[in-house]
């Protein structure tokens, strides 16, 4: 049944966000989509605005990503919409549910040079699932429909719509679709059912569990899979925490010894990409699970490939009704090796070295941080090591740039992640480096009240660069950052907080005062330059 509303082109908009769920908005102040504010302070929308408009896309990406429903951003014309660019391509990347909506220059002129004019769509179309100019007032609430539709529509991704001012400024009598129903995707129940008997017929079968298990919210059907089958079960993305540390199939420091030695490598909800050898596990069979056929590897012709529902396909493994391989053994075997790099690392987390190493950070952090916070991790080599030492207890408080490798996420994920779970601990988790793309933005999370922390690597270098140019060409350039920056004097001057340390027995202590303090504080860390790019990493 559909209804009929009244208002100018933001009233119309937000009418149709709302029926899909859609409860804030994240912007940077734009002449072009001022009807949209309207709408929004009217009616108690809550506006959260920053200092750059990656940061709102990422805010918006954060949501989506943590609550599955839409994120919204919005971007006024020309630059506002390029400067977002890089977050829509995040989320495209990240199949991140976004809706962009942009501000655009006059059609009724077009051609004549208005402020800011400039064509939107050619730009953003190949980073996004739907991309549409809507022309009209009483357009609006259909294409809004439409977007919001192709973006929680598997394989999700994000959209972009882009108003002419006389359109969103008009006022209109237009009528409010009905929501659509998202049908699950049915997958081939033969090709589930040759899924199944491989993995349960293997002797060493590996499942490695990413992102879209838990935006599918297939969290649940994957540990009844595991359990019924027997398999262990390794995480990256937002699969992290799937399965609990002390959880018997929960694996994160073994993947080597697994890789090298599965008969069958169960990759469900993660591209087989630069993360994954591109699918390459030597003498393995592969069974690539998706949420879509779009989503089936091109690169690598996998034993099976089920695509579609992610509850489905791993319920039906659950339930496989054949003879089941014994995999105590293999188990037993991962085991064995998890614990023995457990002692390892636990060894290098309590290291009392001057510079302080990057493990040792994360040591401490692993003491103070609850098992519901919300990690954040923007940075390359800093954050890598958190891939390898923290390990999320449970699903949906894990966030990376992803495959995409984007820096500059962390102030906008933190925003995102703060008004998504007001009561948890939010932690951003940040290179120097990184620091330099979107630390001006902790004045945004101080002015409009959203504490959070963060703890910055400094080497003051480019980690993941200045080591392998040195080893390639024998010397590096623009690889140097200014050392022992302070980053908490310009947190503390942006309205926040923080502190350097120095030393890894101050690290615990000021770790503590950074959560208890209530304002966004930042913990500059001093760490070793000599003590970057670890070769290994179970990051993303």
């Amino acid at each position: 049944m559909t209804e009929r509303i009244e208002g100018h082109g933001g009233e119309l908009a937000l009418a149709a966000l709302r029926a899909y769920g859609v409860r804030e908005m994240f912007t940077l102040s734009g002449g072009h989509v001022f009807p949209l504010y309207d709408a929004a302070h009217k009616t108690g929308f809550p506006l959260y605005d920053v200092r750059h408009e990656q940061s709102a896309v990422f805010a918006a990406e954060a949501v989506a990503k943590l609550q599955r429903r839409p994120g919204l951003a919005v971007l006024t014309a020309g630059p506002g919409v390029t400067n977002g660019i890089s977050g829509l391509t995040s989320a495209y990347f990240n199949a991140s549910p976004v809706l962009v909506l942009g501000g655009r220059a006059p059609q009724f002129r077009w051609g004549s040079g208005s402020l800011q004019e400039m064509d939107h769509l050619p730009l953003v179309a190949p980073v996004t699932k739907h991309a549409e100019t809507v022309f009209s007032p009483d357009d609006i609430p259909r294409a809004v429909t439409a977007a919001l539709t192709a973006a929680l529509t598997p394989h999700r991704g994000p959209v972009f719509l882009d108003f002419p001012l006389e359109a969103v400024f008009s006022v209109s009598d237009a009528e409010l679709p009905a929501l659509p129903g998202i049908a699950p995707v049915e997958p081939d129940t033969d090709e589930v059912a040759k899924a199944a008997g491989l993995v349960a017929a293997a002797s060493r079968p590996v499942i490695i569990a990413g992102s879209d298990v838990y935006a599918g919210d297939a969290v649940d059907a994957l540990r009844a899979a595991a359990e019924s089958l027997q398999v262990p079960v390794f995480t990256n993305g937002m699969g992290r925490g799937a399965l609990p540390p002390e959880h018997p199939l929960a694996f994160a420091k073994a993947r080597r010894v697994a890789l090298r030695g599965a008969d069958v490598v169960v990759v469900i909800g993660t591209p087989l990409d630069f993360r994954l050898s591109f699918g390459d596990f030597g003498d393995a069979q592969v069974v690539h699970i998706v949420d879509a056929p779009s989503q089936r590897a091109a690169h690598v012709q996998p034993a099976a490939a089920p695509a579609g529902d992610l509850r489905l396909i791993l319920t039906a493994l659950a339930d496989h009704p054949g003879d089941r391989a014994d995999h105590a053994d293999w188990i037993a075997e991962l085991r064995t090796a998890e614990d023995a790099a457990k002692a390892r690392d636990a060894e290098e987390m309590a290291a009392e070295t001057d510079p302080i190493r990057p493990a040792r950070v994360y040591g401490e952090l692993r003491k103070v941080l609850a098992r519901d916070a919300i990690t954040i991790g923007d940075g390359g080599d800093f954050v890598s090591y958190a891939g390898r030492y923290l390990e999320p207890a449970q699903p949906g408080t894990w966030l990376d740039p992803g495959p995409y490798g984007c820096l500059g996420t962390g102030m906008g994920y933190a925003m995102g992640a703060r008004v998504s779970h007001p009561d948890r601990q939010i932690c951003v988790l940040m290179g120097d480096g990184a620091a330099g793309f979107s630390l001006m933005d902790v004045e945004s999370l101080a002015r409009q009240k959203l504490p959070v922390v963060i703890v910055v690597g400094n080497n003051g270098i480019w980690g993941l660069e200045k080591h392998p140019m040195r080893a390639m060409y024998g010397y590096d350039v623009a690889a140097d950052l200014q050392p022992e920056l302070r980053y908490d004097h310009v947190v503390s001057a942006l309205g926040g907080a923080g502190e350097t340390v120095a030393k890894a027995g101050d690290l615990g202590p000021a770790l503590r005062r950074a959560f208890d303090a209530g304002v966004p504080y930042l913990v500059n860390v001093l760490t070793d330059p000599a003590d970057a790019y670890p070769r290994s990493s179970n990051l993303a």
